[in-house]
């Protein structure tokens, strides 16, 4: 009996193992006709592909240009972490030089940052690093940044189609974060028509991406969610959808991490990421943990997943005299009123196997006065909650995630 038994379950794992097989197939050929038909639909006769070196050596992006058939003009697969200057300009030459009249980019937050910025430069015909100067967004003015009145899209001006392959959520706003390596920065570029035509929402676009990278760019869909959440620009649109983002990203990132097979949990994440950047749309702004984290990126080279990881618990422990009642929407949102947002951001990074201190990303305390003063030019830090006057206090926060 106890064979047989035995015997039994085997059969039906491996039943539940073929249906998951089954089911992440069908998705993965859906998605590879659908940048064709979309292609199609836009009247796209030249389609470029953006991605980074990684996704280039996956099936995925074969698949794709495979289906784009005839409509393929060629690819720029060089874009690398922090979207910097260089692979902005480097795509943008290629890209027109083949006669593109629609990018396609595949990829994460960096992937889909940098075709923005590419559109720019294709629109105003860049091609130094010093030519984009020009077309950064505006000083920050009530935690917005204006985009640049340089920027003259024609009237063909070429647009964008996105495949996201991450939980970044860089497809779904008008603005870009392009790392400036003369500097060691991170700056904003935007306009309207930066923003895809078209998103392809798809599970089977994830199948590729790395465990540590779904989960902790999940964790910057939480940074999304949480910071919106607890700003003081709060608005009713801002708290349903932030809330609703952390009620499933709050299950569904253990759930990946468990079960990593199941596409149904994968496309819950892809549901909260969406909803995480809702509240932007809304006018609602971010924080510190994103502001901090942008001169993390650009000037220490930490992944941007990870950067919310280490800072977000910091920055909520740092702004809780501001904003306590809005932290208690996190933790009810959460499922665990009693328990502060802070423990429960950090339990959860835990919980997922990811960096918690700055330290564990390689980010020492020497380089905490260069962070701090950095950190004062974002957009991101000035639209803090609980009000950061200099590096100081900066340096406060800096000290809480050592």
């Amino acid at each position: 009996a106890a064979k047989a038994e035995a015997e039994r379950l085997e059969a039906a794992a491996r039943a539940e193992a073929e249906r998951l097989e089954r089911e992440a197939r069908e998705e993965a050929e859906r998605l590879e006709a659908a940048a064709r038909a979309e292609a199609e639909r836009l009247g796209a006769k030249r389609v470029f592909v953006t991605t980074t070196k990684s996704v280039a050596q996956s099936a995925l992006l074969a698949d794709i240009i495979r289906d784009l058939g005839d409509r393929y003009a060629g690819v720029y697969a060089g874009i690398t972490a922090h979207s910097p200057r260089p692979c902005v300009i480097e795509g943008a030459a290629l890209a027109r030089a083949a006669n593109a009249d629609l990018i396609v980019a595949v990829g994460g937050g960096s992937a889909i940052d940098a075709t923005k910025t590419i559109l720019i430069a294709l629109w105003q015909n860049a091609t130094r690093i010093e030519d984009l100067d020009l077309y950064r967004a505006g000083k920050p003015k009530d935690g917005a940044a204006p985009p640049a009145e340089a920027i003259r899209p024609p009237g063909d001006a070429i647009r964008m189609l996105a495949v996201p392959t991450t939980l970044s959520a860089a497809e779904f706003n008008a603005y870009a974060g392009i790392t400036d390596p003369r500097h060691g920065i991170k700056e904003s570029f935007g306009h309207q028509l930066v923003v895809p035509r078209v998103i392809v929402l798809d599970p089977a676009a994830t199948l590729a991406t790395p465990m540590d990278l779904m989960l902790s760019t999940g964790l910057k869909a939480v940074d999304h969610a949480v910071e919106r959440l607890c700003s003081q620009q709060a608005n009713p649109f801002a708290i349903g959808t932030a809330t609703e983002a952390l009620k499933l990203l709050s299950r569904a990132l253990p759930d990946h991490k468990a079960r990593p097979e199941d596409m149904e949990t994968r496309l819950n994440l892809q549901f909260g990421m969406w909803l995480s950047i809702g509240a932007g749309t809304s006018g609602v702004g971010v924080g510190a943990s994103h502001g901090i984290g942008h001169v993390l990126g650009a000037a220490c080279g930490v992944p941007h997943g990870h950067t919310s990881c280490v800072m977000l618990p910091s920055v909520l422990r740092w702004n809780l005299p501001a904003n306590a009642e809005r932290q208690k929407l996190v933790s009810e949102a959460f499922g665990k009123p009693r328990t502060s947002a802070a423990n429960l951001v950090a339990g959860l990074v835990r919980s997922l196997g990811l960096p918690t201190r700055l330290r564990q990303v390689g980010v020492r305390k020497d380089r905490f006065r260069e962070i701090a003063e950095k950190s004062m030019h974002d957009r991101a830090v000035l639209n803090n909650p609980r009000p950061i006057n200099g590096p100081a206090e900066v340096m406060e926060i800096l000290e809480l995630a050592a």
